[in-house]
């Protein structure tokens, strides 16, 4: 589902960002979706993962192109503000999006090793049911409590909003090295699209 909503946010992208035509990029996660679909249903995980981290490589590598082409074409004011209003809304929107699909890939080995184990004790985050006993963990309901992608999204969300995380701490280094990267992105779009509209005022 979240590759689903990154490839309709690229298509949202005024073809002078786009890497390549506006439907190349949907069109190869759409290629590559089916046999991710298929290898996850089959049990073959590993051939699973390297298929998600190809779809997680094209879409990240697209994204930061289109990135590239905003702050060209902003230096050369090539589009007006409307465009690129809609552009840096697109490119924070898959931003989130597709870090939270790389935490969701990476942290602890994968959803699948996740799934393999009684509980969530260790891992790139601390989320706050890490730093429960096991007790307190069962009277509140979450005595196999593992992180879903929602828990990914949120920390994804939090970091390009707040450009750091809040609940959940970073604990390994690439996680820090990807949270910058993340908080880079959405700082650039952001500090851009402020900067067109103080210039256009």
């Amino acid at each position: 589902m979240a590759f689903l909503g990154i490839s309709a946010l690229l298509t949202a992208l005024p073809e002078p960002f786009s890497f390549g035509p506006y439907w190349l990029v949907p069109a190869l996660v759409a290629v590559l979706l089916a046999p991710a679909v298929v290898t996850h249903r089959a049990g073959k995980h590993s051939l699973n993962q390297a298929i998600g981290y190809t779809i997680l490589t094209v879409v990240t590598a697209s994204m930061i192109f289109s990135l590239a082409m905003m702050v060209t074409r902003m230096a050369r004011h090539a589009d007006p503000p409307a465009v690129l209003l809609r552009s840096a809304a697109v490119l924070w929107g898959t931003n989130i999006l597709v870090f939270a699909s790389w935490y969701w890939r990476l942290d602890a080995g994968g959803p699948h090793r996740r799934a393999l184990k009684e509980a969530h004790t260790y891992g790139a985050f601390l989320f706050p049911q890490m730093t429960m006993s096991a007790s307190a963990r069962k009277a509140a309901g979450e005595a196999d409590w593992r992180p879903g992608f929602v828990d990914y999204l949120f920390l994804a969300f939090n970091t390009s909003t707040a450009f750091s995380p809040t609940d959940v701490p970073v604990l390994s280094r690439w996680g820090k090295s990807m949270m910058m990267v993340q908080s880079l992105i959405s700082l650039s779009t952001l500090a851009l699209l402020a900067a067109r509209a103080v210039n256009i005022l």
